[in-house]
């Protein structure tokens, strides 16, 4: 008899949590998630999870209280006996902090997978990792979803007839790559440098976009330094329209007014991380992730493989991934359902 499946969130982003429950047709587990009067963070789990196979939503975005919540949860689980725990990361934090860079400091990407494994998850599932070897970060599996597959849809569905797509920055090159590849269109690269933290500076533009539609592509968008100036420089170079979309909305400091500001005619931002709290400029859109984490949650609940949820792979195994597809389907013939045909024992 397999576990029955659940889903249980912290403060983070709980409408995304509650979005992907109602896809699988399910509701949030209980649990209490408060702060004493210091600010120290409190947890407990308020039902019974005894055998179960547990899913934690939680993205670890500033504060630095949501990780805490995470960890806490991610311990409360284990005390409480939950027979399988996976930590849903939909925005990992700390991932700029990939590498030592510079003398004397911290590999934080590291840091942070390692406090989670301690904790006691025994499964990661995340989405766009700002740098994909952060997979090798984790001691347990991880899952890597990629939202490329929600944004493609949508531009699709817009039916651009001379788009060009443009990468920010080198660091984006292999996600623009194969997000160009989808579109069937060109790509053009931003060549830039920083001269100091969250600053950016454009020097070139690499590729052919006069007269072209523009979609800036990136992982995320923070101080929205970046991609203002890399809109700002192709509009310079002559693009008709500039779109872009970001997985990961951060936005800090003034980057709204930045964006409202910006040519960019629509930002596309996924809900990785909440933002119903915030005042956004009439030019930000957001798309919910909702139903692929829903998908993602119950193939990994049924024991089925994810990779039939990935779009062109941006590290050039599209050739690869199609030979384990059709192993898989010999394996696994239906994939898992979701929804209103969801059992309710995953």
């Amino acid at each position: 008899m397999e576990p029955e499946l659940k889903i249980i969130t912290g403060n983070a982003n709980r409408p995304l949590a509650q979005r992907i429950a109602a896809q699988l047709d399910r509701r949030l587990t209980a649990c209490t998630v408060t702060r004493f009067s210091d600010g120290e963070v409190f947890v407990q789990i308020d039902e019974n999870i005894r055998g179960s196979d547990l899913f934690i939503v939680q993205s670890t975005n500033s504060p630095a209280e949501n990780l805490m919540e995470l960890l806490m949860l991610i311990d409360c689980a284990r005390r409480a006996s939950a027979k399988r725990i996976t930590a849903v990361i939909p925005y990992f934090g700390y991932a700029r902090a990939d590498r030592k860079d510079q003398p004397r400091v911290s590999i934080a990407a590291r840091l942070v997978a390692n406090m989670i494994t301690v904790a006691g998850a025994d499964r990661v599932l995340t989405m766009d990792l700002h740098a994909s070897q952060i997979q090798g970060f984790f001691d347990i599996p991880s899952d890597h979803l990629y939202s490329a597959i929600v944004f493609n849809d949508y531009f699709l569905k817009l039916g651009i007839t001379d788009p060009v797509v443009v990468t920010p920055d080198v660091g984006s090159i292999k996600m623009a790559r194969a997000f160009a590849k989808t579109l069937s269109c060109g790509l053009a690269i931003i060549d830039k440098r920083r001269p100091g933290p969250n600053q950016a500076e454009v020097l070139n533009i690499i590729g052919s976009i006069d007269g072209k539609t523009v979609i800036l592509r990136d992982d995320m968008v923070d101080t929205a330094g970046t991609l203002t100036a890399a809109a700002k420089a192709v509009e310079r170079g002559g693009a008709h329209r500039i779109y872009a979309c970001c997985t990961h909305p951060v936005l800090s400091g003034a980057s709204l007014e930045r964006i409202a500001d910006s040519p960019i005619e629509r930002l596309l931002v996924a809900d990785t991380i909440d933002l119903s709290q915030r005042v956004l400029p009439p030019n930000i859109e957001i798309i919910s992730t909702a139903r692929l984490f829903a998908e993602a949650i119950a193939r990994i609940a049924h024991e089925q493989s994810i990779s039939a949820l990935f779009p062109a792979e941006p590290n050039g195994a599209e050739a690869h991934r199609e030979r384990g597809a059709q192993t898989d389907s010999a394996k696994h013939p239906h994939p898992a359902p979701v929804g209103k045909n969801a059992p309710t024992g995953a």
